[in-house]
C-alpha cells in the first residue's frame, strides 16, 4: 500500500534541465514544487576526479543502467521487438542534471521553417512533395512567437556565440562571444568560404568567459579540457541544470529535491491528474504525491511511456493514423565524411563539447529542394571536442576493424584525419512510432517501452546529399583521401549515432493530431503538462537542447497562467484552432 503524502503545487517527473527550469520559474513566484527524480544527486563536486574514459565514455557512469531499465526495439511492426541490452545508438542519462550533465554543449534554435513545416513544405513545393506515409504537421506556433524564449534560455545558461546568417534570426546578441578558433576550425571556414558558403563558430554551452546569468548563477570560463560529452564538467564551466537553474530553485525555499525516486504512473480522475505514484529505489517503499499541477519533465522516451502506462490519451495506431500518444518518434539522420591527411598532424586531442564551426547553408529550406528528392536538410559541422584514444579509431575504409593493420592505420591517422558531420533532419512516418511493449516488462511489473523505427527514403536521399557535401568542404581543406559516409541498409540500436530522440507527445493546434498545446499542456488533462523533446512533431538539423530550453521556458509562463487564474485550459496562441 503506497504512503499518501501531503499535496504541493506542482511536482515535476525528472529533474533536468526541463524539470530544472520549470522549477526555477515556478518557485520564484511562490509556488511550492517537488522534483522527483529516479537516479541520485550530483553536482560539480562529484566531478572532481581524474578523467576516466573508460568509466565514463566506455561503460557510461551517468547513464541509465539497462539491466534495470531499457526498451524493446524492432525495425517493422510484424517482427518481434528485442530489449536493448546495453547503450548503444543513444545514451539515456540518469541522475539530477539528466543529459544536460553528460551533454557536448551544443545550443541551437529550431528554423523558423522548421515550426512551420508543413504549411511551408506544401506552399513552396506541392502537397505531394512526401507520400501520405509522411505524417509531416506544424508544430501549432511560430518562431517569432518562440524566439523571446529561445533568448531566455540562452540569458540563464551564457551561451556563447556569433550572427548566424544563415540561421534563424535574432534580436539580441549572445550573451557572451564565440568560443575560441583553432587551426582545425580556421581551415575548415576558409574552406567553406572558397565554396560560397556561410562559416560560423558554433554557439557554445562551453562559455568563452565566465558569467553570471540573470538569476545570479555564475558559470565559468571553459578550460578546453577535451571531456565534455558523457562526461560533467569539474569546473562548472559547461551550463547544466546542476549550476543554473537548479540553485535557482533551492534558494527560494519552495523546492525540494527527491533523488531515486521513480515515477511509475501519472495519477488521474474525472479528467483530472491528481498526482504521482513513485518508488524510493533505495527501499522499494511507495509513495504517492498529490499535486494540483503534475509535469512530465523527463527524457522523451520516458514522457511517452507514462502515459501509455497511465492510460491518458489515445494511443498511436499506424494501421489507422488515428491517436497521438507514441505518434511522430523522429531520430536524426548523422551523414557526414572523414578525410585523411596523409603529411599533416593536427592537435585533435585538444578541445571542448562545443569547440566548432558550422555552416547552415543545406539545413532547413535555405535551398531548392524543387529537383531533389528530399526536403529540408541538416547543418555541417567540424567539431574539436578533444579526441579521446579508446574509441576514436579512425581509419579508411577497407582496413580491417582488428589485428596488426588496424592498429598501425588507428596510430598513424589518430591525428591525421578530420570529420565533417552532418545533422540530417528526420521526418516523420507512419511506421515509426512508441508504443508498449506486450511480452516485456520492468522490475515493476510494467511493460516496457516499445520502440517501432526504421530509415525511410527520405533519410537515405538527405543522407547521401549532406555526405557527399561534407566530402567536397573536406577535399576542398586539402585532405588525401576522403570517406562518404554511407547509411545502413536499416537503422540498428548499435552503434552510437545521437541521443537526439523526439516526438511521442507532439505538440500542435489540434487534438485530433497533437497530445499538447503550444505551451506543452495536455488536451484532454488541462493539468498535466509534458515538456521536452517529446513535443517535437519531427526533428531538425539541430541539436534539440535550445528549442527544449525555449519550450520549457514557455510551458513555466503557461503553467504558471494555469496555476494564477484558478486552473483552466491556457489561452493559446493565434495558431491555435483551441482554446
Amino acid at each position: 500500500m503506497a504512503k499518501k503524502l501531503d499535496k504541493v503545487d506542482v511536482v515535476t517527473v525528472g529533474v533536468g534541465w526541463t524539470g530544472g527550469i520549470i522549477a526555477a520559474e515556478l518557485t520564484k513566484e511562490g509556488y511550492k514544487v517537488v522534483g522527483l527524480e529516479r537516479g541520485g544527486d550530483r553536482g560539480t563536486e562529484d566531478f572532481h576526479m581524474v578523467h576516466d574514459e573508460y568509466r565514463y565514455a566506455v561503460r557510461y557512469g551517468l547513464m541509465q543502467d539497462t539491466s534495470k531499465e531499457t526498451i524493446t526495439f524492432r525495425n517493422k511492426r510484424d517482427e518481434h521487438a528485442l530489449p536493448m541490452r546495453q547503450l548503444g545508438s543513444f545514451l539515456l542519462g540518469e541522475g539530477v542534471g539528466g543529459a544536460g550533465d553528460h551533454w557536448n554543449g551544443h545550443t541551437w534554435r529550431f528554423l523558423p521553417y522548421d515550426l512551420e513545416i508543413k504549411s511551408e513544405t506544401d506552399k513552396k513545393y506541392g502537397k505531394d512533395k512526401l507520400s501520405d506515409d509522411y505524417t509531416l504537421q506544424d508544430w501549432g506556433i511560430t518562431y517569432d512567437e518562440l524566439e523571446p524564449y529561445f533568448y531566455k534560455f540562452e540569458q540563464t545558461t551564457g551561451i556563447s556565440g556569433e550572427e548566424n546568417p544563415m540561421g534563424a534570426p535574432r534580436k539580441n546578441d549572445y550573451p557572451t562571444g564565440p568560443m575560441k578558433s583553432t587551426p582545425i576550425l580556421d581551415r575548415f571556414k576558409k574552406a567553406a568560404k572558397n565554396l560560397n558558403l556561410h562559416p560560423i563558430q558554433m554557439a557554445s554551452a562551453n562559455l568563452s568567459e565566465a558569467y553570471e546569468n540573470p538569476d545570479g548563477e555564475t558559470i565559468n570560463a571553459c578550460q578546453y579540457c577535451g571531456f565534455c560529452e558523457r562526461f560533467g564538467c569539474e569546473y562548472g564551466a559547461k551550463s547544466s541544470p546542476n549550476i543554473t537553474v537548479l540553485p535557482t530553485a533551492k534558494k527560494t525555499g519552495n523546492f525540494e529535491l527527491r533523488p531515486d525516486s521513480n515515477v511509475v504512473e501519472v495519477l488521474h480522475n474525472d479528467g483530472k491528474a491528481t498526482g504521482v505514484l513513485y518508488v524510493d529505489v533505495q527501499t522499494g517503499e511507495e509513495f504517492e504525491q498529490p499535486a494540483d499541477v503534475v509535469i512530465l519533465t523527463s527524457y522523451v522516451l520516458n514522457n511517452t511511456r507514462l502515459l501509455l502506462q497511465s492510460e491518458i490519451g489515445k494511443p498511436y495506431n499506424p494501421e489507422t493514423g488515428k491517436g497521438v500518444i507514441g505518434k511522430n518518434y523522429c531520430y536524426q539522420i548523422g551523414g557526414g565524411a572523414t578525410g585523411f591527411f596523409e603529411n599533416e598532424k593536427f592537435n585533435t586531442f585538444m578541445g571542448a563539447g562545443s569547440l566548432g564551426a558550422t555552416v547552415d547553408d543545406y539545413n532547413g529550406d535555405n535551398f531548392d529542394h524543387k529537383a531533389l528528392d528530399f526536403i529540408h536538410g541538416g547543418s555541417l559541422s567540424i567539431t574539436q571536442t578533444g579526441r579521446r584514444p579508446i574509441e576514436s579509431n579512425p581509419v579508411p575504409k577497407g582496413t580491417p576493424s582488428w589485428g596488426k593493420d588496424f592498429k598501425e592505420q588507428s596510430l598513424h591517422y589518430f591525428n591525421r584525419s578530420l570529420s565533417v558531420g552532418a545533422q540530417g533532419a528526420s521526418m516523420p512516418h507512419r511506421n515509426n512510432y512508441l508504443s508498449l511493449d506486450e511480452n516485456y516488462k520492468d522490475a515493476y511489473g510494467n511493460p516496457l517501452l516499445k520502440l517501432t523505427y526504421d530509415f525511410t527514403e527520405q533519410d537515405r536521399n538527405l543522407h547521401r546529399y549532406l555526405s557527399e557535401k561534407a566530402g567536397e568542404i573536406l577535399k576542398e581543406m586539402g585532405a588525401d583521401h576522403v570517406d562518404v559516409r554511407e547509411i545502413s541498409e536499416h537503422y540498428d540500436i548499435v552503434p552510437y549515432q545521437t541521443t537526439h530522440n523526439t516526438g511521442g507527445v507532439i505538440m500542435g493546434a489540434d487534438p485530433e493530431t497533437s497530445a499538447v498545446n503550444n505551451y506543452s499542456q495536455m488536451w484532454e488533462v488541462d493539468n498535466l503538462f509534458v515538456v521536452g523533446a517529446s513535443a517535437f512533431a519531427h526533428n531538425g538539423g539541430y541539436n534539440p537542447t535550445g528549442t527544449v530550453g525555449a519550450l520549457a521556458y514557455r510551458a513555466a509562463e503557461g503553467i504558471i497562467k494555469f496555476l494564477d487564474e484558478g486552473g483552466q485550459l491556457v489561452q493559446v496562441s493565434k495558431n491555435s484552432q483551441h482554446v
